[in-house]
């Protein structure tokens, strides 16, 4: 497909056939994201994809640390609040959400749900972790958000399907430890990966967008 489509047709994916991605076309993915453009050229991401027995063993990891009251505690903060123009437009993916699936994402029961179905990695065969050193500046980040989104469009045009995803990072002390890797890396974000369910009711869902006169003026 051509790169518009690709962008175009992208979605987050939250129900994956029982099927393993052959490493090889997984390694085509990221031989496309590593072209990703970073500041100074710097390339500050560092990869682990976690498959098999070891990401059946992660998910009952998290899952107990939730079920037994673990305090949170991810390497970047979850926002506390929003402004005014994001919180509407949540609140919109809320009662669409609600209205497909007949779940109120702001009941706490709903999250504790979600939260578990995130731990499962969606049945997904593999997820995908980024990390990146502690000692990088804010900016950093804005560069490995341009690799997921490389990597994720680059695994959509080889016919699979992916879903960033934060809560797989509350833990992030503890997956880090898991997975063998220092404290002086942050954890940035899980990506469930996997041939998509497309008959799956939860992936019936397609989320809209701000038209482009909303959020591009013009000034010559």
């Amino acid at each position: 497909m051509d790169s518009i489509e690709c962008i175009k047709t992208r979605m987050s994916i939250r129900k994956f056939i029982d099927q393993e991605v052959p490493r090889k076309v997984i390694e085509q993915a990221f031989d496309a994201a590593r072209w990703s453009p970073s500041y100074k050229n710097s390339q500050p991401w560092e990869v682990v994809v976690v498959s098999g027995e070891r990401k059946k063993a992660l998910s009952t990891l998290l899952l107990d640390l939730y079920d037994q009251g673990t305090p949170e505690s991810p390497d970047l903060e979850e926002p506390a609040q929003w402004p005014t123009a994001e919180d509407r437009r949540i609140a919109h993916l809320y009662r669409m959400r609600a209205e497909a699936t007949g779940m109120d994402l702001r009941d706490p029961k709903v999250i504790a749900m979600a939260k578990k179905a995130n731990f499962r990695f969606y049945g997904a065969p593999h997820v995908v972790y980024l990390f990146q050193e502690k000692a990088l500046s804010l900016w950093s980040l804005f560069d490995i958000g341009l690799f997921a989104q490389s990597f994720m469009l680059a695994a959509h045009d080889l016919g699979l399907g992916t879903v960033p995803q934060a809560f797989v990072t509350d833990y992030a002390a503890q997956v880090k430890e898991f997975l063998g890797i220092s404290e002086d890396r942050r954890l940035i974000l899980g990506i469930s990966l996997g041939y998509p369910d497309m008959d799956a009711p939860a992936n019936r869902l397609r989320t809209d967008r701000m038209d482009v006169a909303e959020f591009v003026s013009w000034e010559r």
